[in-house]
């Protein structure tokens, strides 16, 4: 089993790392959240232990981001923030379990093998849908929401809103977009993606609702609420 660890505390890392590793895991440890999400994002974990306060991004940014991609990695959040609406927000954003610090480091082991037990024998399917902010896009039907609108959507437009959903606020060039969406195919020029997008923006920002499509001149494009 392989778990990542994202603390900024050192101190605290580095032993749980170790005992972690005495106890059998296989442990990959960083300190802040910028590659703590990237580590998570590549989907190699079985566990994933989060403190909540990180530079770069904080460990609930990490957590909303993975479930927006439909990753399904656990998440244990490791936190100081003790109040009710702290331990609200973080399950909210999709996180499986909840230690305080600090914490008896038997209880963490046994809420990490509860949570590898748990992963190893899911109770339903993972999700075909993705969602972000308030754009849902159900990829088995090849239709999205937002609002109270259901947008229909062509093979290509799905193909394409699924990948700037799952690589939701990071720049995509026009040459990964093509090699994507093409990839067992001639590819078509470069302005097939631009026109593809403008009709995809047509269908999904409508009226006064949010930009989620954000160009970048001469790279490509980014996808996202901000």
């Amino acid at each position: 089993m392989k778990i990542l660890v994202v603390d900024d505390e050192a101190e605290l890392a580095d032993p749980l790392s170790r005992v972690l590793t005495r106890e059998g895991y296989s442990v990959n440890t960083t300190y802040d959240g910028t590659s703590g999400s990237k580590l998570a994002k590549t989907g190699n974990y079985d566990l994933l232990i989060l403190d909540w306060m990180l530079p770069g991004k904080t460990g609930l940014d990490i957590c909303h981001e993975l479930r927006c991609q439909g990753i399904a990695t656990p998440v244990l959040f490791l936190t100081a923030k003790d109040t009710l609406d702290d331990r609200i927000q973080g399950l909210d954003a999709g996180a499986d379990d909840y230690l305080i610090k600090p914490f008896e480091l038997r209880e963490l082991l046994a809420r990490v093998r509860a949570l590898l037990r748990r992963s190893t024998f899911p109770s339903h399917p993972p999700s075909t849908r993705l969602v972000v902010g308030d754009l849902e896009l159900d990829r088995e039907n090849q239709v999205a929401y937002r609002r109270d609108r259901i947008i229909e959507l062509s093979d290509k437009e799905s193909h394409l809103l699924q990948y700037f959903m799952e690589n939701s606020g990071q720049l995509l060039t026009h040459t990964e977009i093509m090699q994507n969406l093409w990839q067992n195919e001639e590819q078509p020029s470069s302005n097939v993606i631009a026109a593809l997008v403008r009709l995809l923006r047509r269908k999904i920002e409508v009226g006064g609702e949010t930009q989620l499509i954000h160009s970048v001149y001469g790279k490509g494009y980014r996808f996202g609420t901000a």
